[in-house]
């Protein structure tokens, strides 16, 4: 493994950066991200949980005692994200990409076709051959155009 590969680096981010949190996701880093977590239960988390905080929150910084943290200074997800990469020292990795559920941050894993016959569209089902569920919330996934956009999405953030 090398250093910032998705595996190695562990992050939770402010209710202020759901993007960029999902963004990550994307990208196959484990990122926590609960939009109305209180400060104090954010750092206790990223503490407890050896997680790097991520944040907009100016107010935050102002705190003693905070963990490894990176203050965000974009509003854009695009420029969040090289901030985050450079700061940490990530690598962007396509084969980790699409390996995190977007929803709840859970690991995906191929399943079988058939035992999800009854759980997505009959045009869904006909028409794709390679599905995966989240280990977290059981959301299921398949190679639909929405993968496409969202590969051209990452290939465009990781520039």
């Amino acid at each position: 493994m090398s250093e910032g590969a998705p595996e190695d680096v562990r992050m939770i981010a402010d209710g202020m950066l759901g993007r960029l949190a999902k963004a990550l996701r994307m990208l196959g880093f484990d990122v926590a991200y609960d939009p109305f977590i209180a400060d104090s239960e954010l750092i206790r988390r990223a503490k407890e949980e050896h997680r790097v905080m991520l944040t907009r929150d100016t107010g935050m910084l102002r705190r003693r005692g905070l963990p490894r943290h990176v203050f965000v200074t974009s509003d854009h997800a695009g420029e969040q994200l090289g901030q985050v990469a450079r700061e940490l020292g990530l690598t962007f990795n396509m084969r980790a990409a699409l390996t995190r559920c977007t929803v709840c941050n859970g690991l995906i894993d191929r399943v079988p076709k058939d035992s999800i016959k009854d759980e997505v569209p009959p045009y869904v089902f006909r028409t794709q051959e390679t599905f995966a569920r989240c280990r977290g919330c059981g959301r299921i996934y398949w190679r639909g155009t929405h993968v496409e956009h969202m590969e051209r999405k990452l290939a465009r953030l990781t520039q």
